[in-house]
């Protein structure tokens, strides 16, 4: 049994740069880190923008302001830029009186940064975007200097979202990755019935952006079609297809590709049950691979890109096999590979479960709790003045 080693109860706010009624990996990060710090006694406050209260059931949630939906890195951030939100964030931070204030993406948002300007307790900030957002390459990094500055812990999720971070603000980072729930992946959870009809399910799970890779599956698919004709491709997630990826589809007649949109989190480990096989064919921008995660709490073999986020947690030939971004012949011949040795894939998917379990969120949640102590500490050692900067 893991236990968190505080000898006090905290009271911990964890703000959230992004909409908290929309699906996301920071948002579902700082939903697992409250429930974990809660189970452990802690009373945990999560702040962030939200577009539709009636869909956060969270009963610790206290939304600040509506997002807007701001392009980003080839996806769509949907975020709070309103300044009129700084009385009641410090009405809110003087009423809740934080032990901890924990602020994820502190600069993506402007929830994040004012509670930032205003903070007056120990304030910690997790990065988690790789390669973060496109404030920092306007020269928002400069601007927002004062305000890391006051900033008493600084965490990175992975060696590549540090690397990215230290370029605009270096810091001593502490890494702490993402966590996943294992329980989740295998307690009662059966596949889809339909699925289980004799086709092999190859499955894709992320959204239909560009960077997400699709367009190199369907190229990689429509060569194995003609080896397998029992395999089938499994596109889950939001979004439509992009041209490219069509012009794959229509051009080369592929069959057996089922679209399933966006789903919730009950009928998403249901896909990974139903699946044979997992493949991540993302080209960049992912700084921590926690759908492979979730395909290795699954016990599912892998097939994925060598970009710096997936190495953070697979290894190649260990879960799965990895093989070079935007090299739709290279992915066909790793999946034909495990497809050809289901020994082999077996093997794999016994061995990403053991991986998955380095990553239980009871571990995670205790080495932030411990870097909470750290800086607590710290703090107490030498407590610095307040600050003096008023932009936001």
């Amino acid at each position: 049994m893991i236990e968190q080693r505080l000898d006090r109860l905290l009271n911990i706010g964890l703000v959230s740069a992004f909409d908290y009624a929309s699906h996301g990996g920071v948002q579902s990060h700082i939903r697992q880190l409250a429930a974990q710090f809660e189970s452990w006694g802690h009373r945990v406050r999560v702040i962030g923008p939200c577009s539709d209260t009636d869909k956060v059931l969270d009963s610790n949630f206290i939304p600040m302001g509506k997002p807007v939906p701001i392009p980003s890195q080839g996806s769509v951030a949907r975020i709070s830029i309103s300044i009129w939100l700084r009385p009641r964030i410090k009405k809110m931070l003087d009423e809740q009186a934080f032990d901890i204030l924990h602020l994820h993406e502190p600069f993506s948002s402007y929830v994040p940064v004012g509670c930032l300007a205003q903070s007056q307790t120990v304030t910690i900030a997790t990065f988690h975007a790789y390669p973060g957002s496109m404030v920092y390459e306007i020269g928002g990094a400069k601007l927002a200097q004062p305000y890391f500055r006051k900033l008493d812990g600084w965490i990175a999720v992975s060696e590549p979202a540090r690397d990215f971070i230290s370029e605009h603000f270096p810091a001593d980072y502490e890494i702490v990755p993402n966590g996943i729930s294992l329980d989740q992946f295998t307690d009662g959870v059966e596949p889809f019935p339909n699925l289980q009809d004799g086709m092999i399910n190859l499955l894709f799970l992320g959204r239909l952006e560009k960077r997400k890779g699709l367009r190199y599956l369907l190229a990689a698919y429509s060569k194995l079609k003609w080896d397998w004709p029992n395999l089938r491709l499994l596109v889950v997630g939001p979004g439509t297809p992009d041209e490219e990826s069509s012009r794959i589809i229509s051009e080369r007649n592929l069959q057996d590709v089922v679209f399933l949109g966006g789903v919730s989190d009950e009928d998403k480990v249901r896909f990974y049950k139903s699946a044979d096989l997992y493949c991540s064919p993302a080209t960049g921008g992912e700084s921590f691979g926690i759908v492979l995660l979730e395909a290795m709490a699954s016990s599912k073999p892998i097939v994925a890109t060598s970009i710096p986020g997936f190495s953070s947690v697979m290894t190649d030939g260990k879960e799965g096999l990895m093989v070079p971004p935007k090299d739709g012949d290279a992915l066909a011949d790793a999946i034909h590979t495990l497809l050809s040795d289901p020994e082999r894939g077996s093997r794999m998917a016994a061995q990403g479960r053991a991986t998955a379990e380095k990553f239980q969120w009871q571990r995670v949640a205790t080495r932030v709790m411990d870097y909470y102590q750290v800086c607590l500490d710290r703090a107490a050692a030498s407590p610095r003045p307040a600050s003096h900067a008023h932009l936001f």
